[in-house]
């Protein structure tokens, strides 16, 4: 079942955020450093508190350009990878997107300010829990979060106008090339031990393939063995 969010309220300390909110100005300067020019991008990530969206225990470095670790060897993507991804996928305020990988949610608020619908799919259940409370508590009404196989993409809600695909496989899984607009546009990371982000426009010929920056993704936990005997354990889904 699609989760979507309703608005519920935190109290935190006033100077807590307010050293926070200078954190943030300090990323997004930096994020201009490794030239992101989108104004969208950057005002979304200036004003999204990614501290949010990070375990509790790492919040210290929340706006650091570094991942941060979750549970089952996930991680936090680092901003300006983040930033990147976005940019490359030129998201307009009509277009419905898909990610696979919610995670905490961070980069769901941020597509959440840039698109009209957003729909993300997670593949442990407790993770995409708690990035469904994550995205109700600051009130975001048009990001679904679903507890999903994301490999098998969200064909109720297709065709998307943007994809993007936040762990590494060996290849870009064909259903989500199906369930991508003609003029749609997919990035994700592609390799095994090194990988780069390929950005694939489908055209009504087929797709154009553009590669972008390289660098060390986590791969998707749908395609790693060794999560095979803990499936169980952790509901994935199938």
């Amino acid at each position: 079942m699609v989760r979507k969010m309703t608005r519920r309220t935190r109290v935190v300390p006033v100077d807590s955020e307010k050293q926070f909110e200078r954190q943030r100005m300090q990323m997004v300067m930096q994020l201009q450093g490794w030239n992101i020019r989108d104004q969208r991008i950057l005002k979304a990530m200036a004003e999204i508190p990614r501290h949010h969206f990070v375990p509790t225990g790492d919040r210290n470095w929340a706006y650091e350009d570094r991942p941060l670790p979750m549970k089952y060897g996930q991680t936090v993507t680092q901003p300006h990878v983040v930033a990147y991804m976005l940019e490359q996928l030129d998201i307009q305020p009509d277009h419905r997107v898909l990610e696979v990988g919610t995670g905490l949610g961070y980069q769901a608020a941020v597509l959440g300010q840039l698109a009209k619908e957003v729909y993300s799919l997670e593949i442990i259940p407790y993770v995409g829990e708690k990035a469904h409370q994550n995205l109700g508590q600051l009130g975001y009404r048009n990001i679904h979060v679903k507890a999903a196989n994301g490999l098998r993409g969200a064909a109720k809600h297709a065709p998307y106008d943007r994809i993007i695909v936040c762990g590494a496989a060996s290849e870009i899984p064909a259903i989500l090339l199906e369930q991508l607009k003609v003029d749609g546009k997919l990035i994700m990371p592609v390799g095994e031990d090194h990988q780069k982000l390929h950005v694939i426009t489908k055209t009504v010929l087929g797709q154009t393939l553009k590669t972008g920056i390289g660098g060390s993704f986590e791969p998707l936990l749908e395609r790693c063995p060794a999560l095979a005997q803990s499936r169980q354990r952790l509901g994935l889904r199938r």
